[in-house]
């Protein structure tokens, strides 16, 4: 049975998706930038150090579905008011999200080989 991401993640995990103040994650959005290219090295340092929960959760994250993600984004805004939250779950930045999970499952793939 393959994990699947909740609420209680992204809880967890809150410090990844407000590690950008929210103008500039709003401006990323708008652009459509590959956010994952501009946090590379912070991305590759991290991913050594994941332990065997964490990669699962990771897996999960790279096929979860763009609108259950947004979903919990949503949940985040709603519990916490973060803007950062907001923004991801805002149905305009589908896309910014999707591709900067494409680009995460290609730096992940990359860092496999």
């Amino acid at each position: 049975m393959s994990e699947k991401i909740t609420y209680d993640d992204v809880k967890r995990y809150e410090h990844l998706f407000t590690m950008a103040p929210s103008f500039m994650l709003g401006a990323m959005a708008r652009r459509n930038a590959n956010l994952v290219s501009k946090f590379d090295f912070k991305i590759k340092s991290t991913l050594v150090k994941l332990n065997d929960v964490q990669k699962e959760k990771l897996k999960a994250l790279l096929n979860a579905d763009i609108n259950d993600l947004q979903a919990l984004m949503k949940i985040g805004y709603d519990q916490t008011h973060k803007k950062q939250y907001k923004i991801l779950a805002d149905p305009k930045n589908h896309d910014f999200i999707k591709k900067n999970i494409e680009e995460l499952r290609k730096l992940v793939e990359s860092e496999k080989n």
